[in-house]
């Protein structure tokens, strides 16, 4: 029987390891760190999640909570675990990062399918004995990113992601701030900095005058639209960020109708909530303008910063030219793809990936053809979009509705509350799940 190779201990690699080990079969585990480390990893830990802590919505019947309802339904590990050290964030799932990668890694330990290498792979085997699933992530080294592009016979895309600040909560100034959730959807877990005009200004007029770190010699800075850093932002207009990160609607003060002018909103970053992350407030600023800037925050005047946001390397495939809706490599297809060097976008969906990895590394090891998932589904849905779109304007993409299969234009006419529309989307694609779970054929759902 032939065995499984994984390379990457990040989220996809891990999730893939024990979703093949859990199906019966031999796996190692590759991992280059703490031998060598990356632009962006602080640990060596298994599962480390380097930019914010949430795992996106869990308000019913959205996109991302429909990928998260699919994932509990198939047995994803990861999600599990992210679920049993989850942290307060309203309506999104957060997670304690540092008890997250604690509980990933007793995972691994105590499956004695899973055999674990802390070693650099610099080469993938495309003819051997062996199944590999390459999970290595965005950060894949320099030696592994080039025999890769010789296996695929394609330049990587890439793009640059960012990490947001974390702020120590104890120093934070609870009496110019408020908790509350937008629109009171959820508890209301995040802590609310508002803005008045004039404060606003004064902080965007500093963010944009600000001194970004000088580009490294493998940098282009060649940004992903859908993760821009907030200083680029700004610079597409004054009031650009009040409709992005620092949107204030649904944000008002308790007990008022007043809606502040902008506000920065602070996630929890662990059990403990003694650190905050500043959402969407990843950036590209050298860290004394930014202590001097994110200060000038309602509420961080005299802030202590645990960690200031940086920027780095994020490397994916060109999916629809290159990958099958199984993930293999259509010209070798004993190597898959997973996470977000296959073009998904975000810390579930590279779980996602993984999970799908490994189910279809495991039918792969027993004989069989592994069956894509199906259309409907959030899974399929993204897979579908990585392996069938525009290949010349391929970028990476969380899960949304945009991605998923359409109502009947006679149905859509018929439904206008678009609320009621998501709903039976979701409706459909967890039928279209649970049917291929249980091995039914596509079809028999998608015609129902």
């Amino acid at each position: 029987m032939k065995k499984i190779k994984v390379i990457g201990g990040g989220l996809a690699g891990p999730e893939a390891a024990l979703q093949a080990a859990r199906a019966g079969c031999e796996v190692t585990l590759y991992e280059m760190r703490p031998h060598r480390s990356t632009e962006a990893h602080q640990t060596s830990d298994f599962a480390e999640l380097v930019c914010s802590n949430s795992l996106k919505s869990e308000s019913e019947n959205t996109a991302p909570w429909l990928l998260k309802q699919e994932m509990r339904l198939a047995g994803s590990v990861l999600l599990a675990e992210a679920d049993a050290c989850a942290v307060p964030a309203g309506h999104a799932l957060a997670v304690d990062r540092v008890e997250f990668s604690r509980r990933v890694a007793e995972r691994i330990a105590a499956e004695p399918r899973i055999t674990v290498v802390r070693e650099e792979v610099t080469s993938i085997e495309e003819n051997g004995d062996h199944i590999t699933v390459l999970a290595s992530g965005p950060l894949t080294s320099p030696s592994l990113t080039t025999d890769l592009q010789r296996l695929t016979g394609a330049d990587h895309l890439s793009f640059y992601d960012s990490i947001a600040p974390v702020v120590d909560a104890t120093t934070i100034n609870m009496d110019r701030v408020y908790f509350k959730a937008r629109w009171d959807k959820g508890s209301a877990d995040y802590i609310n900095c508002p803005f008045t005009k004039e404060e606003y200004d004064v902080f965007y007029d500093a963010l944009i005058a600000a001194q970004e770190v000088e580009a490294k010699d493998w940098e282009k800075l060649d940004y992903f639209e859908g993760c821009l850093p907030i200083e680029e932002i700004a610079r597409r207009g004054k009031d650009t960020l009040r409709f992005g990160c620092m949107k204030p609607v649904g944000l008002r003060y308790p007990g008022t109708e007043i809606t502040p002018y902008a506000v920065v909103q602070l996630r929890q970053e662990n059990l403990r909530a003694d650190s905050y992350n500043l959402v969407g407030f990843q950036n590209h600023i050298k860290y004394g303008d930014q202590q001097r800037i994110l200060r000038l925050i309602p509420g961080l005047e005299n802030a202590t910063f645990l960690r200031f946001g940086q920027i780095h390397r994020n490397t994916y495939i060109n999916s629809p030219t290159l990958l099958t809706e199984t993930l293999q490599l259509r010209a070798h297809p004993q190597v898959m793809i997973a996470g977000q060097l296959s073009g998904v976008e975000g810390y579930t969906e590279s779980i996602a990936g993984g999970m799908l990895a490994g189910r279809f590394a495991a039918a792969l090891v027993r004989g069989e053809q592994p069956t894509p998932a199906p259309r409907l589904s959030a899974h399929g849905s993204l897979v579908h979009y990585i392996t069938h779109t525009d290949a010349k304007r391929f970028q990476p993409a969380n899960v949304t509705f945009d991605l998923l299969m359409p109502l009947e234009e006679e149905l859509r006419k018929k439904i206008r509350d678009k609320k009621e529309r998501h709903r039976i989307q979701c409706e459909r694609g967890l039928n279209a799940w649970r049917d291929w779970l249980s091995g039914v054929p596509e079809a028999v759902t998608v015609t129902a």
